[in-house]
């Protein structure tokens, strides 16, 4: 078994990893295009200092590739991307990848029945099958402000290390996920620091630690020691899960004990009552990503940083102004405001049979059945699609039940017993009925967030990773269009 033709967008977590399924499935006609000069997706863009990962580091990584040399029970970006190189060497799959390819879009070929990859260098791939793995993490987004600021500026997934932050008057502009790990990442290096907050994460404390060699030696003497320590970080991660999906008996009480956790992490690492009173959130806690920190309120707390409330107006030459009329003197700008992570597909083009326009498809707010298909774009998968984020857990687990999913329908159509697979509208619409109507009871409806696109909750899974793994444990074909 050879065919058929399969083109994976994204060389990252989701596009090694369905890459390394279909090879287990026999199906050997696989082309990887990353737009980078290197594989590693996120973690190969996210160089700021701090940059680390929230989920343990024996669960975020694949389950056919556990690793027992961590070098701390959250993993660095260094190590990230150092096992990410490293597993793709060992599986052969370096070989699979064409980098600095920038796929730029993906066209059904109506007469030859078959998709057409163009990309930023000329070259066209003719694909029966295409898996875009480009993530929902992977464009940068930047706030529009009139105006112009005279020195050097950047996004924290942009990072320029050639810029010396030494003794330098530095804003930075969010509170999110990466602003929470460079904040403390450049505290001592800066003169002063100015981070303009929009609103206040829940931060609550990382049980971080680093291994020593004993950790490591018994683990590789004892892999299902590591094998019942996945398990048991799985298990307490779902729980986590349960109650944010608001369904749970348990949901009331654990968000209710996360919280009393971080108002006591808060006041213990905030002396100050009136920066206290800054740095809490206007939300309930779920609602938006629940952050992970032991070194971020301290930060804050320094002298020489200030966090200021007041919403960025306009960019000026020397800092920025905020709706106070305030203007906040600067050398330096980052961006720490994350992801357009609801705009899926980025600028890539996808236009379907009979010129069918995913984007069009999508005016409303993306949508796909199971997270990975859309009607009228037949053997067109999309991994980390809508709906497949987590609020908690590894989403590594959610991209190992798409890759096994999407490797049954390439094997039945290398069989044939399929050329053109694509999901019935019935079932799709009925899907995305289900998915609004849970997310309508989770904790992820109480506010907006980048979750939120217009009236609907684009990101986001509102169950167990366990229930998604089963959904798509075999491939319902009865749910599918087939010819």
């Amino acid at each position: 078994m050879t065919g058929p033709r399969v083109v994976v967008v994204g060389a990252g977590f989701g596009g090694l990893g369905v890459a390394r399924t279909l090879l287990r499935r026999g199906i050997r006609d696989v082309t990887v295009l990353e737009r980078a000069d290197d594989i590693g997706g996120v973690w190969r863009d996210n160089t700021y200092p701090g940059a680390a990962c929230d989920v343990p580091s024996v669960l975020y990584s694949w389950s056919w590739a556990l690793n027992p040399d961590w070098g701390r029970r959250y993993p660095t970006q260094p190590e990230i991307l150092d096992y990410l190189r490293g597993t793709a060497a060992a599986e052969g799959l370096l070989d699979l990848v064409r980098t600095g390819t920038a796929v730029t879009a993906v066209r059904f070929d109506d007469t030859a029945g078959c998709w057409r990859v163009e990309t930023a260098t000329g070259t066209t791939y003719q694909a029966d099958l295409v898996v875009t793995a480009t993530g929902q993490l992977s464009e940068p987004a930047v706030p529009r402000l009139p105006g112009r600021f005279d020195g050097p500026t950047f996004h924290s997934a942009q990072w320029d290390h050639d810029v010396d932050l030494t003794g330098k008057r530095v804003l930075v502009v969010g509170t999110g996920a990466s602003a929470i790990q460079l904040v403390p990442g450049i505290v001592d290096r800066v003169g002063s620091l100015t981070v303009l907050q929009r609103s206040a994460p829940y931060v609550v404390p990382k049980p971080d630690r680093a291994f020593r060699p004993r950790h490591h030696r018994v683990l590789r003497r004892l892999p299902a020691l590591m094998r019942a320590e996945r398990r048991a970080w799985f298990w307490l991660t779902e729980r986590f899960n349960a109650a944010l999906s608001g369904d749970s008996r348990l949901s009331r009480p654990l968000l209710g004990a996360l919280r009393l956790g971080w108002r006591a992490h808060l006041r213990a690492q905030v002396p100050d009552p009136a920066l206290r009173a800054r740095l809490v959130p206007d939300y309930g806690l779920g609602c938006k990503r629940m952050l992970f920190s032991n070194d971020w309120y301290p930060a804050l707390a320094r002298p020489h940083v200030e966090v200021v409330t007041d919403p960025p107006t306009g960019l000026e030459a020397g800092g920025v102004r905020t709706a106070d009329g305030r203007l906040h003197e600067a050398d330096v700008l980052i961006w720490g405001t994350g992801f357009a992570a609801t705009d899926f597909l980025g600028s890539l083009e996808v236009t379907g049979p009979g010129g069918a326009s995913l984007r069009r498809a999508w005016a409303d707010g993306a949508r796909a059945h199971l997270g990975l298909s859309v009607p009228g774009f037949p053997n067109l998968f999309c991994l980390y699609g809508p709906n497949t984020n987590l609020g908690g857990s590894s989403i590594i687990a959610m991209l190992e039940a798409q890759a096994e999913y999407v490797a049954e329908v390439a094997a039945a159509i290398a069989a044939g017993r399929a050329r053109l697979v694509g999901v019935r509208p019935a079932v799709y619409d009925d899907y995305d009925r289900e998915m609004q109507t849970r997310l309508s009871r989770s904790a992820f409806a109480g506010c907006e967030s980048w979750y939120v696109d217009g009236e609907r909750i684009t990101t986001n899974w509102p169950g167990l990773v366990a229930e998604y793994r089963a959904r798509l444990a075999r491939v319902d074909w009865s749910e599918l269009e087939v010819s």
